[in-house]
C-alpha cells in the first residue's frame, strides 16, 4: 500500500488538513464545504433607562452572527456595552478574520481546535468571539438535533429562578420596575453612587416587596470599612449576596471583607475568562460567569468545573441581550447557584424567540442547539 502524500485529507470526517490561519493551527477536512460566517450590526433598545454605578444608558450595541454550513444555520450574539471596550465597528472586523479562518476550517464539530484558534486571532474582543463559540453550538446542537443542556446530560428541570435587575433610577422609577417584577422570586439591583443612594434604593424597593434582593456595586465602595458597614446594614434586609463590590483592583481590600463580610461575595468584573477563577477563590465566596466576557459557552464550562473544584458558588448573568444569548447561557443554568438571566426581557425589540422566565423560573425548551428561533419580522 502506498503512503499517503503529507498533509492529504483523510476522508470520512474529523480535522484532517492542516490550516495555517492567522490564530494558529488548525486542521480541516477539504471534502467538506466551507463554514460560512455573516454579521450584522444590531442595536438593543431598552424599556428603561439603565443606571449603573458609572454610567447610565438606554441602549445597547450588538452585533448578530450566523455560521452556516451543510444546510444549517446556527445563531450567535455579541452584546457590547459600551464601557466594555467593544464596538459594532470593532465586532465587524474581528468577525471578517474568524469568517476567514472558518472557511478553511470546513467542520463546525472541531469545537476544541476552532475555539482556542479564534481566541487566538486578537487579544480582547471577548463579546464578538462568543457570538462565533454560540453560532457553532447552535449549529452543532441542530445538526445532532438536540438542544445543549441534553448534550451536556443536564435535567432542565433542576433551572434555577432568575433575579430581575433594577438599575439605578429616582425613586418613582425604582418603585414602577419594582411593580413590573411581580412575576419574580429574586430582585438584584444595581449600587455604588454613595450611601444615601444606595440606601434609597433598598427603602425604595422595600416599600413594594419583602422579596430577596441580590446587590450588584460594580466596583462602587472604594473604601473597605464604608463597605463593610453598608453589607452590615444590608444583611439585616434580606439580601442573599454582593456582587462586585470593590474595584477589581482592590483584591486585598476585598479579600480583607470577604473575611468579615456578613453575606456572600460575587467576583464579577474581577473574574471575566477561566484564567481568573483561581484567583478569586481568595477574595471571593463565588464567581458570576457572563458569556460576553468570558468568549462562550466552551469557556464558560470549563469555568463552572473549576469553580467547583475551588469550592466556590457559581452564578450565571449577562448584559442586555436577545434572547439568543440568554438562551444560550441558559442551557449552562441547571449546574448553577444563582441566575441573573433577565436581559431579553429588558429590552422592546428582542428578534429571538428561545428560553423563557415562567413564575420567574428559567424553563428551557426542546428545540436543538441554543433553543432559539428568529422572530420572522427581525
Amino acid at each position: 500500500m502506498g503512503r499517503r502524500p503529507r498533509g492529504a485529507a483523510v476522508r470520512g470526517g474529523g480535522c484532517a488538513v492542516v490550516f495555517r490561519g492567522g490564530g494558529g493551527v488548525i486542521r480541516a477536512n477539504v471534502f467538506l464545504p466551507a463554514v460560512i460566517l455573516r454579521s450584522a450590526p444590531y442595536t438593543l433598545e431598552l424599556k428603561h433607562a439603565f443606571g449603573i454605578a458609572s454610567n447610565t444608558r438606554t441602549s445597547t450595541p450588538a452585533t448578530l452572527v450566523e455560521v452556516e454550513h451543510d444546510g444549517i444555520v446556527g445563531h450567535g450574539e455579541a452584546a457590547m456595552p459600551p464601557y466594555l471596550g467593544e464596538s459594532q465597528a470593532t465586532a465587524a472586523a474581528f468577525h471578517a478574520q474568524a469568517a476567514a479562518l472558518l472557511a478553511g476550517a470546513r467542520d463546525p464539530f472541531c469545537l476544541e481546535e476552532l475555539v482556542p484558534a479564534i481566541d487566538a486571532l486578537a487579544p480582547g474582543n471577548a463579546a464578538a468571539k462568543a457570538a462565533v463559540d454560540l453560532a457553532l453550538h447552535d449549529w452543532i446542537g441542530k445538526k445532532l438535533g438536540a438542544p445543549w443542556h441534553r448534550i451536556w446530560g443536564l435535567d432542565a428541570r433542576k433551572a434555577p429562578v432568575t433575579s430581575y435587575t433594577i438599575g439605578l433610577d429616582t425613586p418613582e422609577i425604582v418603585r414602577e420596575k419594582t411593580r413590573e417584577a411581580a412575576i419574580y422570586k429574586i430582585i438584584k439591583v444595581k449600587l455604588g453612587r454613595g450611601r444615601d443612594i444606595d440606601r434609597m434604593m433598598i427603602d425604595t424597593i422595600r416599600e413594594v416587596t419583602d422579596v430577596p434582593i441580590t446587590v450588584d456595586a460594580n466596583q462602587g465602595w472604594t473604601d473597605r470599612a464604608e463597605a463593610l458597614a453598608m453589607i452590615e446594614w444590608l444583611a439585616g434586609r434580606n439580601v442573599d449576596f454582593i456582587e462586585q463590590p470593590m474595584p477589581k483592583g482592590q483584591a486585598a481590600d476585598t479579600a480583607w471583607l470577604k473575611a468579615r463580610s456578613p453575606l456572600p461575595l460575587v467576583a464579577d468584573e474581577s473574574c471575566q475568562r477561566l484564567a481568573d477563577v483561581a484567583r478569586c477563590a481568595e477574595a471571593f465566596h463565588g464567581i458570576n460567569i457572563k458569556l460576553m466576557k468570558c468568549t462562550g459557552l466552551r469557556e464558560a464550562q470549563k469555568m463552572i468545573v473549576l469553580a467547583r473544584a475551588l469550592g466556590l458558588k457559581v452564578m450565571l448573568g449577562c448584559m442586555t441581550e436577545t434572547s439568543c444569548a440568554i438562551s444560550a447561557a441558559a442551557q449552562l443554568s441547571p449546574l448553577v447557584d444563582w441566575a441573573d438571566l433577565d436581559g431579553a426581557v429588558l429590552i422592546r425589540n428582542d428578534c429571538f424567540d428561545g428560553a423563557t422566565i415562567v413564575d420567574g423560573k428559567i424553563t428551557l425548551n426542546e428545540r436543538p442547539g441554543l433553543g432559539v428561533t428568529k422572530k420572522a419580522a427581525a
